[in-house]
């Protein structure tokens, strides 16, 4: 898991949109449930409005995924 959060921080640029981030994680994070997230407050602690687009900065993305990730052993 440290591995895949150290490429992702790597390759993140400093604002994400929410659809660059479903592009960057593969798919695992969908654009829409992002958008449901943050509308159930269950989403990033900060986002940034411009127009109708929301972004995200880099170290906010990162330390929400950390706190909603879990391994699990096969």
């Amino acid at each position: 898991m440290r591995t895949l959060l150290n490429d992702l921080t790597s390759s993140l640029p400093v604002f994400v949109t929410r659809q660059e981030l479903e592009r960057l994680t593969g798919g695992l994070l969908n654009a829409r449930t992002m958008a449901n997230l943050d509308c159930a407050g269950k989403g990033p602690s900060q986002r940034i409005r411009y127009g109708r687009k929301i972004a995200y900065e880099r170290n906010v993305i990162i330390e929400w995924l950390t706190t909603r990730l879990e391994v699990k052993s096969a």
